[in-house]
């Protein structure tokens, strides 16, 4: 062991959440206890979230990272790789050796926007500034380059919205430019309410500062001097460290007025703590929250680059697309340009999760196919069941059967298929998923986050949600179908925003691709996934069957009957479907039907 030696703790909110806390202060409490001279660090979400806490040892030798570390594991590392140099291969996940259990996790991927996540400290400016960070903004000031000009490196450099809408950036920017006001905005939106929003918060807890310069360039470009970033509260490591980053920024005046000795470029950024909801995925609803308005969308145009903020021109984007420009402007529109297919330039970044070996955060460059991105990065399936679908694009999105798995990544190849790219949320799923629990399941949600403004959205996916659970509780009736399919088309042509116009997604395309389970549940009262409990049904396998009573007794309605090591059979008219006989058999004598 010698000084040279690193530790660095994942203390992102996955890796907390999974114990990385008390790793590192175990860490800490070796270091101390034993007079070790290693340095300790921090740092946030690596991406590999399903190998939580992680921890990573660099030395003299190199790299290597380690996974699941417990407080035992601790203990091990540390005697054996930090005191003796023996690197322990069975606990190591990535190795810059090559040589660890889940490199395959980090092939095919291509990090821009998560260039930093799980490199720095992301309480340190100065970590960020190792990576060339506020290099950006800085060769634009001191090479004097016109706003106008930055406006065309993020238009030549294809990047469009990361929060779903998928609307040149640049073309954003140009817009806000042009439109004369004694006052401008830039607001980053960090609080879409989309499960693959969880992106967004790795983003901010890992690498604040590159939202920050995404946000000052953008500031430069455009003309203005204030910049929101809107998070919901309930991410409070991603609040604290953007505070961080705002004053560390501010005592380096990369914010504030003059900035680098530019007399008249002024810029500052105010963190807007929200509540959380989905609708503010659409800009004008958010922009109303900012203002301290009930959060509801308003009709367009204008839209918020001639009238936003206060009703003065403003620009919106998400965390993502924030973090993605000052690569841009760094290493040139070109080069951002050579990833991605003709009309989806870049890298996405996408928070998977499901029924996946490898589970956490990836970035890919756009033209990857889903099937790539669920075998080859996500290990393949749990248990080595049948892939069904994925669902993309968060709640509002689609589900894309694996027959179409070959679709690339891109947003035009995405939204032939009936979903929509979102934020980044990626729902694996298995032959044990029921596609009419799925589609009620994001429906609940998106009837919940409805902001109520529209009767159409507020009343019809109510409606809709009413019909897919009577469906899944055999109650269903040959007209449902069709209903469903009438409502969700009235849904989105009535609707004012996006939120009410994508929200029938979800049952559109399990109807378009899966229509034969919704009739299974409608004619057969039957789930052929086996999930939606009151279609159940629990038989008795006599020749399995011991007459052991475990069943018997814990039967809460004494559906069971059967005399004492002789088997049991099960009362159709009584059982309720609770389901409790079938988890305490230890003998497989209950199958499911």
């Amino acid at each position: 062991m010698n000084k040279t030696t690193t530790v660095i703790v994942g203390l992102g909110s996955c890796g907390l959440a999974a114990g990385a806390g008390k790793t590192y202060e175990e860490f800490k409490r070796i270091r101390s206890a034993d007079k070790l001279d290693f340095n300790i660090k921090q740092t946030s979400c690596i991406g590999m979230c399903y190998r939580e806490p992680l921890v990573e040892v660099i030395d003299q030798w190199g790299s290597n990272i380690y996974g699941e570390v417990d407080l035992k594991r601790v203990d091990e590392i540390v005697e054996s790789h930090i005191k003796n140099f023996s690197p322990i291969h069975e606990y190591i996940v990535s190795s810059d050796k090559q040589n660890g259990i889940d490199e395959d996790f980090f092939k095919g991927q291509v990090k821009i926007a998560l260039r930093n996540c799980g490199h720095i400290d992301p309480e340190s400016i100065e970590d960020y500034e190792a990576k060339e960070g506020y290099k950006a903004i800085e060769n634009i000031c001191s090479k004097s380059i016109e706003p106008e000009k930055v406006i065309q490196m993020v238009m030549d450099s294809g990047i469009r919205g990361r929060g779903g809408g998928g609307f040149p950036t640049g073309m954003k920017w140009k817009f806000a430019r042009n439109n004369e006001s004694d006052k401008k905005y830039v607001i980053c939106n960090a609080d879409e309410g989309d499960p693959g929003a969880f992106m967004d918060r790795s983003l901010i807890e890992g690498d604040p500062h590159s939202i920050l310069e995404g946000m000052i360039i953008c500031g430069y470009a455009t003309g203005a001097d204030e910049g929101y970033i809107y998070c919901r509260a309930e991410y409070p490591l991603a609040i604290k460290r953007l505070e961080i980053a705002i004053e560390q920024a501010n005592k380096k005046n990369y914010l504030g007025k003059n900035i680098f000795g530019i007399e008249g470029f002024n810029f500052q950024i105010h963190v807007k703590e929200g509540a959380g909801a989905f609708v503010f995925g659409e800009e004008t609803a958010l922009i109303a929250s900012i203002e301290g308005q009930r959060g509801m969308p308003r009709r367009r145009p204008p839209f918020p680059a001639e009238r936003g903020l206060w009703k003065h021109p403003t620009n919106i984007n998400n965390v993502e697309t924030f973090a993605n420009i000052p690569w841009i402007i760094f290493n040139g529109s070109e080069n951002y340009a050579q990833y991605g297919t003709e009309k989806s330039k870049g890298t996405k970044v996408f928070a998977l999760t499901g029924k996946i070996r490898h589970g956490g955060l990836v970035e890919v460059p756009m033209g990857i196919t889903i099937k790539d991105i669920v075998y080859n990065l996500g290990g393949g399936i749990i248990d080595d069941k049948k892939f069904k679908a994925v669902q993309l694009g968060g709640p509002s999105g689609g589900c894309i059967p694996e027959y179409l798995s070959h679709t690339k990544v891109d947003y035009d190849s995405v939204n032939e298929t009936g979903a929509i790219m979102g934020s980044g949320g990626m729902v694996v799923m298995d032959e044990t998923t029921c596609v009419v629990d799925i589609a009620k399941f994001f429906l609940d949600f998106t009837q919940n986050e409805s902001c109520g403004k529209c009767t159409f959205c507020r009343i019809g996916t109510k409606r809709m949600l009413e019909i897919l659970t009577r469906i899944t509780e055999g109650e269903g009736e040959e007209t449902d179908i069709e209903l469903l399919e009438n409502l969700a088309h009235t849904i989105i042509d009535s609707s004012l925003c996006g939120l009410g116009q994508t929200a029938p997604n979800p049952v559109l395309t399990t109807l378009k691709y899966f229509k034969d389970e919704y009739e299974a549940h409608i004619r057969d009262k039957k789930c052929p996934a086996l999930k939606c409990k009151k279609l159940l049904t629990y038989e008795v396998i006599a020749e399995n069957c011991t007459g052991c009573m475990v069943c018997a007794k814990g039967c809460p309605v004494d559906a069971i009957e059967g005399e004492k090591k002789e088997p049991h059979f099960i009362n159709q008219d009584i059982c309720t479907n609770c389901g409790l006989c079938y988890t305490k058999c230890n003998f497989d004598a209950i199958k499911l039907s």
